[in-house]
């Protein structure tokens, strides 16, 4: 391969390729991250800046796909231009949150990280991926899903959404009580497991014991590399933009829930006269609960 697919996903590529990179290609990857403008320096150049070898430089490049530099060069300034051109609608805000910021800076940041969260991890979704993983929900006798922290709200959306189109959902809070379930999976069963990081051991294990056991395993991560997405048959990626305040899962949980609306409505569309009827039930029940005013 002497270019990268799709060169507007470069930069989303390589945010998510950090975590598994060796220390020193770690800081080639954030120096383009954060200055895309460095492509321009030649290889030896990039090493100085970055303190390490060439061969540091060109194992980067490659691991990325790219058998010559100029391509990446090319597809990275590409990936530059259409992000520059998805920024222009956002407020012109930079930089992270941090302790002098207003309010009104606060809400910009916050609106633009997810908004971007959303759009990047729209443009690298795998549809193939997310194709298999509708048809292996579509045809789920049960299905369960799990995740640790914010990820386990995303997990729960799931099971809401689905439940409400009459699938047999269950959604688990408590890892021990998601590894018992999970171990009494079967082959017409599906386990999704949800974790930014991918690397959250009780959620790996989950799905670990699920495809044990038998069930199929949808993973939606960040990173396709990480252990989470070695445990699954499929696995669906977002692209979130994390800030500082991480801890608080601002862009990650977003792409999540994205990614979770898309594989309902996946399903929902396959089955739809079935759905709509449940839909409309469901509607109809929660809908005659609401107070009437006078």
């Amino acid at each position: 391969m002497t270019m990268a697919e799709d060169a507007g996903t470069l930069l989303i590529r390589i945010r998510a390729a950090v975590p598994a990179l060796r220390p020193s290609e770690r800081r080639i990857a954030e120096t383009f991250v954060a200055d895309p403008a460095a492509a321009n320096l030649s290889i030896a150049e990039v090493a100085t800046r970055c303190e390490t070898s060439t061969t540091s430089v060109v194992r980067f490049y490659q691991r990325l796909g790219y058998a010559h530099y100029k391509h990446f060069r090319i597809d990275l300034a590409r990936a530059v231009a259409r992000e520059e051109l998805n920024r222009s609608s956002l407020p012109e805000v930079s930089g992270d949150i941090d302790r002098n910021d207003s309010l009104e800076g606060i809400v910009s940041k916050v609106a633009m990280n997810e908004t971007l969260s959303i759009a990047d991890t729209a443009r690298s979704l795998d549809m193939e991926a997310l194709g298999e993983a509708v048809a292996l929900l579509l045809s789920a006798r049960r299905i369960d899903s799990f995740g640790v922290g914010a990820s386990a709200l995303v997990g729960l959306d799931l099971q809401q959404k689905l439940s409400r189109i009459g699938r047999t959902a269950l959604n688990w809070h408590d890892s021990h009580s998601a590894w018992t379930s999970a171990a009494t999976l079967d082959g017409a069963c599906v386990a999704v497991a949800v974790s930014h990081t991918g690397a959250t051991v009780d959620t790996v294990e989950f799905l670990s014991i699920a495809r044990r056991s038998g069930a199929a395993t949808v993973a939606i991560t960040n990173f396709r590399e990480s252990p989470l997405a070695g445990a699954a048959d499929v696995t669906l990626t977002t692209a979130a933009r994390e800030t500082s305040f991480r801890s608080g899962a601002l862009g990650s949980r977003i792409a999540q829930l994205m990614v979770v609306d898309c594989l309902f409505t996946g399903v929902a569309q396959a089955s739809y006269d079935e759905s709509m009827a449940a839909l409309r039930d469901t509607y109809a029940v929660v809908h005659d609960r609401v107070i009437k005013r006078a």
